[in-house]
């Protein structure tokens, strides 16, 4: 759908198409804030442990990693608007499944199948508000989808704690229809509108598709400690073979494709490849300490989960009051200074967390916080705004794709890191090879959290040295062949 095609009707159905971007990507982080927060309550309900209830955090995470790339090729052949409708029926009814599941197998296909919709809605929703906004804008349009998808991340947990303290946990789930029948309403009006625009003439590459969903799911098989502990250093070690053998497959695959799904072309351009460097990096960094962090403030400070909740605020509201900010400054100036602005906020966010103490105050992991979101903002808006733009209308569904997998290795790689480097750092300072980190002994776990703060502050020099190569957002390689 091109609305610049269509002038006199351009802009209401700009605005409704920007609306249902919201709406759909608030939904998308909304499920995601709001599972998790009733993870306890869920796993008590089903009859299951930790490790059961994590998968069906896991699968939905899988989903958004292995289809979003599938999601986005097939938006830029078919249309987004297609994608986006049916992605938005998808969710609708697994968000229903998943408030009737009955045990925790079915809980966990159902949230594959929330997952589904999620990868639809994420690569075709933000497409569409790109194409929707006028040459130039691509910096406020990235920086409405940011603050959107922090919406979610900031109302999801108290809301979902209303529900399930008010009314029952099936309640969360439910939450997600109304809001995805409004969506789906929309792509209707919008779709009714506008002209239909033919399906573009190019084969799917379903053997990369398959491959790319393989890899998704061996990454994240490596990554999981428990997997790991389950199968053996032997069985690991042979995962390991069968991930590099998928991944030279794919490589191989791509490579000759006529129709490839994912043009390995696209990382040669320096806005590009640079940019999906740096926001991995980033990304990594800030998986890393968020998850670390939890501990620090809950079994080291010894403070309330509803205190620590009102803390974990302050990143979402400063990156969802900031991202549109940066989205404009970034169409005015380019994205090189904010860039390197937002990793310098981050850096000085992990030196404070490289110096926390057992007997520090509670603004001093608040104020680190703080720094994250707002380097977040500075950072991750400008960067996929330089991305997409880097490359022609019809691969902006793919690029999106690419950057929302991204995201999702990125913070898994961040967490898996985290717990291998806080493991070293704890049996280092403990003299013990065999312990695990344990808060309770708060002056090793504190200097075992020091040092993985210190890893994530040596990891941001990585997109700092990318945020200089990035250009600005309407210096783009517009000649790139379609």
């Amino acid at each position: 759908m091109n609305l610049q095609n269509q002038p006199r009707m351009h802009d209401r159905l700009r605005r409704l198409t920007l609306i249902n971007s919201v709406i759909g990507i608030s939904i998308a982080g909304i499920s995601t804030r709001v599972f998790v927060i009733s993870v306890p309550t869920l796993a008590a309900a089903l009859g299951t442990d930790i490790l059961g209830i994590s998968w069906a955090l896991i699968v939905y995470q899988m989903a958004g990693i292995g289809l979003g790339v599938v999601c986005g090729r097939l938006g830029d052949i078919h249309g987004h608007h297609k994608i986006y409708g049916f992605g938005m029926a998808v969710m609708a009814v697994g968000s229903l499944l998943c408030g009737l599941s009955q045990d925790v197998f079915q809980l966990i296909l159902f949230r594959f199948v929330q997952g589904v919709g999620g990868a639809m809605i994420q690569s075709s929703g933000r497409t569409l508000a790109f194409k929707a906004m006028p040459v130039g804008s691509e910096g406020k349009a990235q920086g409405l989808m940011t603050m959107s998808h922090q919406f979610g991340f900031f109302v999801g947990p108290p809301l979902g704690g209303l529900i399930i303290d008010w009314i029952h946990w099936r309640g969360i789930f439910f939450l997600l229809l109304l809001p995805s029948l409004v969506g789906m309403a929309l792509c209707y009006m919008t779709g009714r509108a506008v002209a239909p625009s033919a399906a573009r003439r190019e084969s799917i590459d379903y053997r990369g598709a398959l491959l790319f969903l393989g890899l998704t799911i061996l990454v994240t098989m490596l990554l999981d400690q428990k997997i790991a502990q389950v199968l053996g250093a032997g069985s690991q070690a042979l995962l390991g073979l069968v991930f590099i053998g998928t991944l030279w497959g794919f490589i191989s695959h791509e490579k000759t494709a006529r129709s490839p799904m994912i043009d390995l072309s696209f990382f040669s351009l320096p806005a590009f490849g640079y940019g999906s460097l740096g926001l991995l990096m980033c990304c990594i960094t800030q998986g890393l300490t968020m998850f670390v962090t939890p501990f620090y403030l809950q079994d080291v400070l010894k403070l309330s989960p509803t205190f620590m909740g009102i803390i974990f605020l302050a990143p979402s509201l400063l990156s969802m009051v900031l991202s549109p900010v940066s989205g404009a400054v970034t169409d005015r100036i380019g994205a090189r200074f904010l860039l390197i602005m937002g990793v310098l906020f981050l850096m000085i966010a992990f030196l404070i967390g490289a110096n926390l103490r057992a007997d520090s105050h509670w603004l001093l992991p608040t104020i680190l916080l703080a720094l994250m979101g707002i380097g977040s903002a500075f950072f991750n808006t400008p960067s996929q705004a330089v991305m997409v733009s880097s490359l022609p209308k019809e691969h902006w569904g793919i690029a999106i794709g690419i950057i929302n997998a991204i995201f999702g290795l990125g913070q898994m790689l961040g967490i898996s890191l985290s717990g291998i480097f806080l493991t070293l750092a704890f049996r280092f300072y403990s003299g013990n090879p065999e312990r695990s980190p344990d808060p309770t002994d708060t002056q090793v776990f504190v200097a075992s959290m020091n040092v993985t703060y210190l890893f994530a502050l040596g990891i941001s020099l990585i997109p700092l040295l990318t945020a200089i190569k990035m250009r600005r957002p309407f210096e783009r390689y517009s000649n790139v062949p379609a």
